[in-house]
């Protein structure tokens, strides 16, 4: 290693330490960028100026369980980030095990991009419900939009009334926001200048990135864990941002009869197989091409036109995923439930007769029933 770096170095944008000998290694830095007053790896460069992730790195999961271990035996507060349009997939698998007496908050990010006339307040009590389940006790939920800075004052409030001078440690798993959360808290109550390093791919945090605080406590960012039977971490990076909302979402209502079927590009499909005449809300992003069916005509219209009318993604890069396997299940009458797959969003059945639905998704991809959201 080069004598003007210190063998201590970390990257200010992903925490990865610094080398400048392997060029083609996660941290590399070229010498010259060394005299600049915050360090930087080339990958890091790259993302924040060309939005060039093309050196993925996967979390190894005993590696984040260590950090879990880590945070689970510090005096700290956590603060937990889910995706709203992905609660289950991006809850932390486990993380009862290892919360001791440290408060947690739960930070619901991307609430902004459902539609204007959902109710918080009905939301927070099913995330409530939800926490219970997994176990966890939080001590207050906000909802959020990191991207817009909405909601970040109240997420303060609450860390400032509960923190008592101890750290803060933001945990979650990859593409629920966790740094442009942090950036928020950086550009609203903080006079650094520096940023994480931010991008629509998994894996960009490689390594903890403390932030100081006024009080000489600091904020952590963690990694993000990778689970990979979310569909976001199947796709190739390039359709990352057209599986997931970014606008505020007008779900479009399908009236369906009974053997009728709808695909969701390329992606998913749909399949309404008995019930009553009925409507079904979808919750997926507006790039998704959304196209409806007669079942017995869906086999041979997926296999003619998937990767072409049937977007996204393209027929060359469909090949990258794994071929579409089938779940049923039976919508209880008089319940409003979500079929919900992971990484792309959710189906919901307003009828109140029941109905039998099936979803076909990538082998792997998890896909469940569950009580409606909204």
């Amino acid at each position: 290693m080069s004598e003007m770096m210190s063998d201590t170095e970390h990257c200010s944008g992903c925490g990865i330490k610094l080398q400048n000998e392997q060029k083609h290694e996660l941290g590399y830095i070229p010498e010259e960028a060394l005299t600049r007053e915050r360090l930087i790896c080339q990958r890091c460069f790259r993302i924040k100026h060309y939005n060039d992730a093309s050196t993925s790195y996967t979390l190894d999961e005993n590696e984040f369980l260590r950090i879990l271990h880590h945070v689970g035996e510090t005096d700290c507060v956590i603060v937990n980030i889910v995706d709203i349009f992905d609660i289950e997939g991006s809850m932390i698998r486990g993380l009862s095990r290892f919360i001791q007496d440290q408060p947690l908050i739960f930070v619901v990010n991307k609430f902004d991009l459902l539609p204007q006339s959902t109710n918080p307040n009905k939301i927070i009590n099913w995330i409530q419900q939800l926490a219970k389940e997994y176990g966890l006790k939080p001590e207050k939920i906000e909802l959020i939009s990191a991207k817009r800075d909405s909601g970040l004052e109240n997420v303060v409030h609450t860390l400032e009334s509960i923190r008592n001078g101890r750290d803060v440690y933001v945990i979650g798993a990859t593409n629920v926001g966790k740094s442009t959360f942090i950036n928020g808290l950086i550009r609203n109550f903080s006079d650094l200048d520096e940023q994480l390093t931010t991008s629509q791919y998994p894996g960009t945090t490689l390594n903890k990135v403390e932030i100081p605080m006024d009080d000489g406590s600091v904020i952590v960012d963690t990694p993000g864990i990778v689970y990979g039977d979310r569909l976001t971490e199947m796709i190739q990076n390039k359709y990352v941002q057209k599986i997931l909302p970014q606008k505020m979402l007008k779900p479009p209502i399908y009236q369906l009869n009974s053997e009728q079927t709808l695909f969701l590009g390329s992606l998913a499909r749909f399949d309404f197989k008995e019930g009553e005449r009925q409507s079904f809300t979808f919750y997926v992003s507006n790039a998704i091409n959304i196209h409806r069916t007669k079942l017995e005509n869906a086999d041979e219209l997926y296999d003619n036109h998937k990767g072409k009318m049937l977007t996204p993604p393209s027929k060359d890069d469909l090949a990258s995923l794994p071929a579409l396997v089938k779940h049923e299940f039976r919508i209880k009458a008089g319940m409003k439930q979500d079929v919900v797959i992971s990484g792309l969003g959710w189906i919901k059945a307003n009828g109140s007769t029941g109905a039998t639905v099936n979803i076909h998704a990538p082998k792997g991809v998890h896909v469940i029933l569950r009580n409606s959201l909204i």
